[in-house]
């Protein structure tokens, strides 16, 4: 027989478990915050937030022998255990969105309209200044076939336009997502193409990633390729793909 007054004591499981919550919940707003503010590096940021969830993740699993500790024993603590889990449920929305899109999309960061020959970044010394010296690695064609399942939308844009008015649209298509443009080239020159370079920043960390786009005259028309890459991990969770997505929209979008 379970002592009644046993039974009226707060499972000490839920306390640890809201305790656990309450520290993984102020660890992953610290982590965003100095992240954003750029105090910290990206990577740090990171591992910090990780760290949180981790923490967050440990606090339902104490939450869950709580649970069955109130149901055997008779204690109390139903009020921690839903403080629990809305705390978690906070914590872990995040890394839990982007563990679905890791289990969906092929490990790349590294995205491009063109997977045989893709816009290359420029090396001048202005953007590699802006690029914080960064440049995205050459990826072999073979790598880049993964992205053809995944992301089989993702094609050359054409245009029934000349290279000079895709230039403009392009441009201002970028000014509008509030890119911050870095170098750019009107097309003309030997090779008569045009061509773009951009950081942007992604929503809840702003950590920066780097977007190419060339603009190439092709008969009555102009074909434009795009390549997004980010600075940070070796998974985008499908970042650069929504990014080029947004651009394409953007740029074929009717203007008033």
């Amino acid at each position: 027989m379970v002592n009644s007054r046993a039974s009226r004591q707060p499972s000490r499981f839920v306390q640890w478990a809201e305790r656990l919550g309450y520290l993984a919940l102020p660890l992953a707003a610290i982590a965003v915050l100095l992240t954003r503010s750029g105090q910290v590096p990206p990577m740090t940021g990171v591992l910090v937030l990780a760290s949180a969830a981790l923490v967050s993740t440990l606090a339902v699993a104490i939450a869950l022998v709580g649970a069955v500790d109130i149901w055997r024993n008779g204690r109390t603590g139903l009020a921690g255990l839903f403080r629990t889990g809305m705390v978690a449920a906070l914590v872990l929305a995040f890394p839990a969105y982007l563990a679905i899109e890791a289990g969906r999309l092929p490990r790349m960061n590294d995205i491009s309209t063109d997977i045989i020959d893709p816009p290359v970044f420029s090396r001048s010394g202005r953007a590699l200044a802006a690029r914080n010296g960064h440049v995205p690695t050459t990826i072999d064609p073979r790598e880049r076939e993964k992205q053809r399942s995944a992301y089989a939308d993702l094609r050359t844009l054409v245009l029934e336009v000349e290279a000079d008015e895709a230039f403009r649209l392009v441009k201002e298509a970028v000014t509008t997502l509030k890119w911050r443009i870095i170098e750019e080239a009107a097309p003309g020159g030997r090779s008569g193409q045009g061509r773009i370079e951009a950081v942007a920043e992604t929503r809840i960390m702003r950590f920066q990633d780097d977007i190419v786009i060339r603009i190439r005259p092709s008969g009555a028309g102009t074909r434009i390729d795009m390549r997004s890459a980010s600075r940070v991990g070796r998974h985008d969770f499908g970042a650069n793909a929504r990014r080029i997505r947004r651009l394409i929209e953007e740029i074929v979008a009717p203007k008033e």
